[in-house]
């Protein structure tokens, strides 16, 4: 770290933010142009901005060392920062797990910004420095001040930020639509191939009777997910179905997961860069299957029809990972936090042959959240959409 910020870079950095603000660019791309710049001015390993709800808060945008902590949910309860605009913090003392979600080996100190419209905070700008970056002075401070003010005025313009909609659409008349929506076209199919077997046994003959039968079975299994996933979103806190975390082997829980795919989007994964051996993640090893079944389905409901998806895992020091990989339509980055939303559906999308109602990611960060890990979207280069789960390591 130099000893005092690159104000070359800060100027060259702001007349860009303006041209795209200018240009009707808003929320989270613009965000995340802030945070690349408070890293590339000050110097930083890395840097990250949380948006803070009510009781906690999320790493919605980051840049180097910080960016595999995107989509993290963070603890809100260190308040440090309520008692001065900026703050050095030597990171063995903050009270949430962001800190430990940094790539750079010897990070050790977090200088943070409040963000605030008004007299609310609405998030929080940090900036990671190891022990050879030397001190961050008042420049220093006063530089991320000024751009954490760049984001309190994204924040009042309301375009696109808040990511997390402040919309809650769980009443009751929503929900019965929503469950009835979701429930009627599995059981129509059921319903009517039972009848067929029930009035044209034998007619049907052999080959007949078994694709009826694997029909039902298939639909059936789709019936059970489906009411797994109504149950777990008919409450905020409701744990359904959990089970007991512990110790499990990562890469062969998803080979098994991928085998119980239906066929069709079974022969789409692609499992060439699934490591052979991991070590062991900790969380609750009969969730994956229906992690994985829900990420494939999306993935699948925004690709070309036949396209591949490409399944990978990794670790670091603190975590396990997984992605899936498509090569669709790709997601925006001002719809990377709110595809997670319940009941919230991106436009496009084959959603005569998938309908739904908005689920399925909502679920899947549920039962992430509650084996302390986190799941992200973010548009794939060269096109498409990476999914990213990662979990503790044992």
């Amino acid at each position: 770290m130099a000893d005092r910020p690159d104000y070359a870079a800060l100027t060259r950095g702001q007349i860009a933010i303006l041209d795209r603000i200018n240009a009707g660019e808003a929320g989270l791309p613009v965000l995340q142009h802030v945070v690349r710049l408070a890293q590339e001015t000050l110097g930083g390993r890395g840097a990250g901005f949380a948006e803070y709800a009510a009781d906690h808060g999320r790493i919605i945008a980051a840049t180097g060392v910080c960016s595999a902590a995107i989509g993290r949910r963070v603890d809100r309860s260190d308040t440090r920062l309520r008692d001065g605009r900026t703050l050095l913090i030597p990171l063995d003392s903050v009270n949430d797990e962001f800190a430990k979600q940094v790539e750079g080996g010897d990070v050790r100190r977090m200088l943070g910004a409040r963000c605030e419209v008004g007299d609310t905070i609405v998030g929080s700008l940090h900036v990671y420095f190891g022990d050879g970056d030397g001190e961050p002075g008042p420049e220093h401070h006063a530089v991320l001040e000024l751009l954490a003010g760049h984001v309190g005025r994204l924040y009042a313009a309301r375009a696109g930020l808040p990511a997390h909609s402040a919309r809650r659409l769980d009443g009751r008349d929503l929900w019965v639509a929503v469950t009835s929506h979701e429930l009627r076209t599995p059981v129509t199919v059921i319903k009517g191939y039972a009848d067929t077997l029930t009035n044209h046994w034998e007619s049907l003959g052999d080959t007949g009777r078994h694709e009826a039968v694997h029909i039902i079975g298939t639909r059936a299994g789709e019936l059970a997910r489906l009411v797994d996933r109504l149950l777990s979103a008919a409450t905020e806190d409701g744990e359904i179905g959990a089970t007991p975390a512990g110790p499990f082997d990562l890469a062969e829980t998803l080979r098994t997961a991928v085998e119980e795919l239906p066929a069709d989007l079974r022969r789409r994964i692609v499992l060439e860069n699934l490591p052979g051996e991991l070590p062991k993640a900790f969380g609750e090893r009969d969730s994956i299957p229906t992690i994985l079944t829900e990420l494939a389905t999306n993935a699948e409901k925004h690709s070309p029809p036949g396209s591949m998806v490409e399944l990978c895992a990794g670790a670091d020091a603190e975590t396990l990972r997984f992605r899936l990989s498509d090569r669709g339509v790709g997601i925006r980055p001002e719809h990377v936090e709110r595809a997670f939303e319940r009941y919230w559906q991106a436009e496009g999308g084959d959603q005569r042959h998938h309908p739904g109602a908005g689920l399925g990611l909502y679920l899947v960060r549920r039962l992430v959240e509650r084996q302390h890990g986190w799941v992200s979207l973010r548009p794939r280069e060269g096109g498409g959409t990476t999914a990213e789960v990662r979990l503790p390591r044992a």
